[in-house]
């Protein structure tokens, strides 16, 4: 199965007007989007929690967690990010992907566009 990789700008939602471009990996099997540390704090962007995460070999690891900021052509959206340290791999994970209105086509390795649904109770579409 081939790699996809994506190039998206990542901000701080405080001052959007201010972004870097990178490269990702995009990985659908990941719930958040890893960027490194340094990156984050040029943006500006601080951690908000430290959360434990488990690696595919059963080790437990710590990251800072906080909100950023994601580009790609005419879509935006924020979403939690982890503060990548060396050695941790550039990850677009799924909730960036939705926040960007995205989904990756598993066969293809295609970006799609995200149906986006929205809930309305009944009678409220009329007023």
């Amino acid at each position: 199965m081939g790699l996809t990789v994506l190039e998206v700008e990542v901000g701080n939602p405080a001052n959007p007007e201010v972004t870097e471009k990178i490269e990702f990996l995009i990985d659908s099997g990941a719930v958040y989007s890893v960027v490194p540390t340094p990156i984050l704090e040029r943006l500006g962007i601080r951690p908000l929690v430290e959360q434990e995460f488990r690696l595919a070999d059963g080790t437990k690891i710590a990251r800072k967690k906080g909100v950023a900021l994601f580009k790609y052509g005419d879509k935006i959206g924020g979403a939690d990010v982890i503060f990548g340290e060396e050695g941790d791999s550039i990850l677009l994970g799924a909730f960036t992907l939705e926040a960007l209105g995205l989904s990756l086509d598993p066969l293809r390795r295609e970006l799609r566009p995200l149906p986006m649904v929205l809930a309305v109770l009944p009678g409220e579409l009329q007023r």
